[in-house]
């Protein structure tokens, strides 16, 4: 499938894409289009921040060390379908299965520059439209994993959704090649548990995008 962006055909990630190693599955999602499809209108933001989790050998990872759960197992199948999760009790993250069947790694979604669909998003989010929100609600729509799982309306019933199916998926942004794109990297956020993983430079995003959460 392939969608139609001006005068651009932007064509959807294939599972080959997905089924790689995850610290450059999460550096090539930058500049990527996340795309939902909601009662037939399509919402679309451009990846601007996005951590790898590397499994078996991190302890940030909700697999660490082989850990199976039903809220993981998603983690141990094929590349490419997405793994939702809730934290807090109350914000759901959005990650995307990297890798191979059995090696259960993933990229989470950090933060989302809005491109289409803003309305609805304001509306999910705010329940306001976006010609009303304040210039820091803009700002905040989508900057962070929760906020852009409010925007795109993202809970539970997504979580092991095929990334390569027609509900929700990623196109390739010929528009925004990894050339054009000055990526930064840190450390993860909010991972202070993870003994030595928390010093892992495995978050990468979009330098100088508003878009990108704090910290």
């Amino acid at each position: 499938m392939s969608l139609c962006i001006g005068d651009d055909i932007l064509k959807k990630l294939d599972r080959e894409f997905y089924k790689r190693d995850t610290l450059i599955v999460a550096q090539e999602l930058l500049g990527k289009i996340l795309v939902k499809k909601i009662n037939n209108q399509f919402i679309m933001g451009r990846i601007v921040e996005v951590e790898a989790y590397k499994g078996l050998i991190d302890k940030a990872a909700h697999s660490y060390g082989g850990k199976i759960t039903n809220r993981n197992r998603i983690m141990y199948g094929d590349g490419g379908y997405a793994y939702v999760f809730l934290i807090y009790g109350m914000y759901y993250c959005m990650n995307i299965v990297t890798s191979t069947i059995g090696n259960p790694e993933a990229a989470l979604i950090r933060g989302i520059e809005p491109l289409d669909g803003v309305n609805i998003m304001s509306e999910l989010r705010f329940n306001k439209s976006f010609n009303d929100l304040s210039k820091k609600e803009k700002r905040n729509l989508s900057n962070g994993p929760g906020k852009l799982c409010l925007a795109f309306n993202i809970t539970k019933e997504e979580n092991g959704m095929d990334m390569c199916g027609d509900d929700l998926y990623v196109l390739d942004n010929t528009m925004d090649p990894m050339n054009n794109i000055n990526i930064a990297t840190s450390k993860r956020i909010n991972i202070d548990y993870s003994e030595e993983a928390k010093d892992f430079h495995w978050r990468f995003f979009i330098k100088d995008n508003m878009y990108v959460s704090k910290g």
